[in-house]
């Protein structure tokens, strides 16, 4: 387990100042409430990996702002995830935040005993104020993306042969593969689709040699749903769409589009709340729409000019209805299966 430690707190850089301290003493209750919230992030993957790499972004530039202390422990596995919590109770922190699949009831047994902490968890459940009033939940619901990255994909697909490679078959995959495959059907209603799971958050390898099965069976089009599926791609020449983050720069002739998600409204929502005393069980799941900033199709770049006008102009109706509430990207969240 690798424990990263980040900010010197501004009380600590008073404090420091010698004669500074004396008149710290006499500073307004205001001039306290402006302290940095301490907050902690709990990992069971390194930070780099796509999904926690957006929480962890975010609570990097909240930390760059001044709104936060932020400390974080990564690869924590699961069964540790119970002490690694109380651990960061018993230190002070105010907000927890992190993820919790593998861990579900053991996590919210550890909130329970720490009422007067926040605990922010990615969870494929919904929140109980009755058993655990402080802990919220949130997911990267970014099916909104997902679904534009569809139209594009199923227009730049020749042969209509998707493969889709994805970690678990748990509502927060499922539900972007979904609206991936929904997108897909508006410019290629015969496709057909290639869906497997890994069995991992990051096993790059196994991703990469499930996806290369995908394209000797015929798919010239692969859902990067985990790292290694675009390697794949770019060795076989064949297009990827990106999923969470934007891998363009990396992969500049295979990867189309990626559908982004950007975990800053959900972590600024959560923020507030505890500075303001009213953090509750809430679900946060609904600061990753497209209408609440929390994900956004990435700018096509190498592919600029390369993706049909027209299908260009579907996207972009289908955003701005998207945006006004006027169409809403079904919310799927039963396991996808080949077609």
């Amino acid at each position: 387990m690798t424990i990263r430690k980040f900010a010197v707190t501004r009380r600590g850089l008073i404090l420091g100042g010698g004669a500074l301290g004396l008149g710290q003493a006499f500073m307004p209750r205001s001039a306290w409430a402006q302290e940095p919230l301490k907050v902690a992030g709990i990992y069971t993957v390194p930070v780099e990996q796509q999904w926690v790499s957006r929480i962890h972004v975010a609570a990097e530039a909240a930390k760059a702002a001044g709104e936060i202390d932020y400390t974080f422990t990564e690869n924590v596995a699961n069964t540790d995830y119970p002490r690694v919590m109380r651990e960061y109770a018993e230190s002070g922190v105010k907000l927890i935040v992190g993820e919790i699949f593998g861990a579900e009831a053991e996590a919210r047994e550890v909130a329970a005993e720490y009422p007067d902490v926040a605990f922010l968890m990615g969870s494929s459940f919904l929140p109980d104020a009755a058993a655990n009033p402080n802990l919220s939940v949130f997911d990267n619901y970014i099916q909104d993306a997902s679904y534009l990255t569809g139209i594009i994909a199923g227009a730049m697909s020749a042969s209509g042969n998707i493969g889709m490679v994805g970690g678990f078959p748990i509502p927060e995959v499922n539900r972007l593969m979904n609206a991936f495959m929904a997108g897909v059907r508006e410019t290629k209603p015969e496709a057909t689709f290639q869906v497997s799971f890994i069995g991992s958050w990051f096993d790059p390898p196994k991703a990469k040699e499930t996806a290369f099965a995908m394209i000797e069976a015929g798919a010239d089009m692969l859902y990067a749903e985990r790292f290694g599926v675009s390697d794949a791609a770019k060795e076989k020449g064949v297009l990827a769409i990106g999923n969470v983050i934007d891998t363009q720069a990396d992969y500049p002739d295979t990867v189309v589009a990626s559908a982004l998600w950007h975990f800053e409204p959900t972590l600024n929502a959560a923020i507030a709340a505890v500075k303001a005393g009213s953090f509750a069980a809430e679900n946060y799941g609904t600061y990753s729409f497209m209408k609440e900033g929390g994900c956004s199709l990435a700018p096509l770049g190498s592919f600029e000019g390369k993706v049909p006008a027209e299908v260009m102009a579907m996207v972009a109706a289908k955003e701005a209805a998207i945006r006004d509430g006027s169409f809403t990207v079904v919310i799927d969240d039963s396991e996808p299966k080949s077609s």
